[in-house]
């Protein structure tokens, strides 16, 4: 089960309105409950668990450390394990057919995890029901927030049903918007002077495609790998299903240069464009053309906001709060680390809702930003810096680094992706500080075949900390 917890907080008419039943708010409604919260979700789709879901908008995520950190403190992590397949490294593409592993990390029980967004997103909602003070409305559009003219006043949310047009208003002490990127809880913030809100979205957008399983349902490529086809401005991933398929992203500018979605518009260019870059991959993709027509174009942005709460009242969690672009695979993680942070405050402060707000946003915006710089900063690592001979040999040295002194040396990606302890802000500031020391060493000369690997991992701590200070 979860960590013991006091039920002394919580008034007994405490009710608690969570608007958003994607990962986030799953998760929370769990944790909540399993606090003694009454907890009443609403959410603006069908139900996933009965829907056949529409293609083309599940890009499949990898669960790492600080998202199965979540899992331990709900205590599903058993479960949760079983929808999972296991990811050692980077299995990059090149041009010619030729492939690579480049590891995550230096030591093998490292690794990040293949699962279906809708898979693990039932398996959340299912262990909410469960609990017996959890209940959950779908096809419920939330249309306004009403936050109430003085702290002591209840807030409200009104909402229509997509199919009978039927409007509710629910009235709740706490209101909790997990409901995305395009949150309809941060637009009624807005209506706060103080509130500050910034959406950027990238040149580029994303197109579902497939890899379908071999006719005994294996994997036609590498199984326990991310894969990646880095073609500088462009790029294509694949992440493995446990049906024996690979879920394929297509990353590809908008409008410019010589492929782009714009000029994408017949079979016969898909497959030009394929058979030129991704040679391999569509090997793989006898369905490549249909999925490339039927799938729809996806946008990928960034949001940030702030303040996230209101008095005390209402929260933004998950991408509501701050949307990240998936190149560093941690919108997911962030959004279910952002419980066990809650969780914490809400166990150092006993039912001060005011205080649980502003201690939560306080710590954890500086947070979220970093991560929000990370993952776009990795997006031009993984469509171009990847198949870079540089690089390449950075990724060796600090792989041998964390072979040999776990201890004393971890990457970025480490940082950020396996040590959960580490807040993503000293991750990024100490990590960066780390990749500029290495690639300044190696340009130089000066990490020579001379030196031993301790010594060469003395001059990177040297010119890291050199980094830092300065």
């Amino acid at each position: 089960m979860s960590d013991s917890i006091s039920n002394q907080e919580i008034p007994a008419s405490t009710e608690i309105l969570i608007i958003g039943a994607g990962l986030c708010g799953s998760l929370l409604a769990l944790r909540l409950a399993q606090r003694g919260y009454k907890i009443h979700m609403m959410e603006k789709r069908p139900d996933l668990r009965k829907t056949q879901l529409v293609a083309g908008r599940s890009i499949n995520l990898a669960l790492s450390d600080r998202g199965i950190k979540a899992m331990k403190l709900a205590g599903i992590q058993h479960k949760v394990e079983k929808l999972c397949i296991p990811m050692h490294g980077r299995m990059i593409h090149d041009r010619e057919g030729n492939s690579f592993l480049s590891p995550y990390s230096g030591k093998k029980d490292e690794y990040i995890n293949s699962v279906s967004r809708s898979g693990l997103n039932a398996l959340l909602l299912d262990e909410a029901e469960k609990m017996p003070n959890v209940s959950i409305s779908f096809n419920q559009n939330c249309l306004s927030v009403d936050f109430g003219t003085t702290s002591n006043q209840s807030s409200s949310a009104e909402f229509e049903d997509f199919h009978s047009k039927q409007k509710t208003t629910i009235q709740a002490d706490i209101i909790f918007g997990t409901d995305g990127a395009g949150s309809a809880v941060r637009h009624s913030l807005e209506k706060n002077p103080d509130f500050e809100v910034s959406q950027e979205f990238l040149s580029h957008g994303y197109k579902e495609l497939r890899i379908p399983p071999t006719e005994n349902n294996g994997w036609k490529i590498h199984k326990n790998a991310l894969h990646i086809w880095p073609r500088g401005e462009n790029m294509v991933i694949a992440l493995p299903n446990q049906d024996g398929s690979f879920t394929v992203t297509l990353f590809l500018s908008l409008a410019s240069g010589e492929y782009n979605f714009e000029n994408l518009k017949t079979p016969e260019k898909v497959l030009e464009y394929f058979r030129k870059d991704y040679s391999d991959a569509l090997e793989s993709m006898p369905e490549l053309t249909t999925d490339f027509f039927h799938n729809p174009i996806g946008e990928l942005g960034t949001v940030r906001c702030f303040p996230w709460q209101y008095q005390g009242k209402i929260l933004l969690m998950g991408d509501a709060a701050h949307a990240v672009v998936p190149f560093y695979g941690q919108g997911m993680n962030a959004s279910f680390e952002d419980v066990v942070v809650l969780d914490g405050f809400m166990e150092k402060y006993k039912g001060d809702w005011a205080k649980i707000f502003t201690e939560y946003e306080n710590h954890r915006k500086k947070d979220a930003d970093a991560i929000a710089d990370l993952a776009l900063d990795n997006f031009d690592e993984m469509k171009e810096a990847t198949a870079d001979p540089l690089f390449q040999q950075k990724r060796r040295l600090e792989t041998a680094f964390e072979q040999e002194f776990a201890e004393e040396y971890s990457s970025k990606y480490r940082l950020v992706t396996f040590q959960e302890e580490i807040p993503y802000s000293e991750a990024m500031k100490k990590g960066r500080a780390q990749d500029k020391a290495m690639l300044k060493l190696i340009a130089e000369g000066k990490l020579s075949e001379n030196l031993s690997l301790k010594e060469k991992l003395e001059l990177v701590k040297k010119e890291t900390i050199h980094i830092m200070n300065n």
